[in-house]
């Protein structure tokens, strides 16, 4: 098995399993709590960035299509922060379920999520199975 896989925190290692160990252990459970107190303290690092580049970077630009994309880029960078704020909300519930030992079974069907999926999205909340259930349904209501 494979321990190259896309973290969401930068220079953080995959947790590495050990024969026989059980699912969701402590020294599991460890790993993603830091893993995503790691992840919250960049994403809040980001919102003080942008914060601080917005009020530094606004400048009163006589021309109006250099206002026109000023105000472009602080929109997207707004719509970035408000994604960024749900993550951290989704982080602090995650956070809570792991001190709750609710942490790495499906929400929908209680079956393991699997330590490659937490890695690759630590505040998952359904397996695979369940996930892909809701995506098509979800699509089918779009359609």
């Amino acid at each position: 098995m494979s321990t190259k896989h896309a973290l969401p925190v930068k220079g953080f290692e995959p947790y590495k399993e050990k024969k026989g160990e059980s699912y969701m252990n402590k020294d599991q459970l460890e790993h993603f709590t830091n893993l995503l107190l790691a992840w919250k303290r960049q994403l809040q690092e980001e919102v003080e960035r942008t914060v601080h580049q917005m009020r530094d970077g606004a400048n009163n630009y006589a021309d109006p299509a250099d206002r026109a994309t000023q105000e472009e880029e602080f929109a997207l960078e707004l719509r970035a922060r408000d994604r960024e704020r749900k993550l951290i909300r989704k982080i602090d519930q995650t956070l809570e379920a792991i001190r709750k030992d609710d942490y790495g079974y499906c929400e929908q069907c209680g079956v393991e999520i699997g330590l490659r999926r937490l890695e690759a999205r630590p505040t998952a909340t359904l397996c695979i199975d369940c996930k892909t259930l809701e995506e098509i349904r979800e699509k089918q209501r779009v359609a």
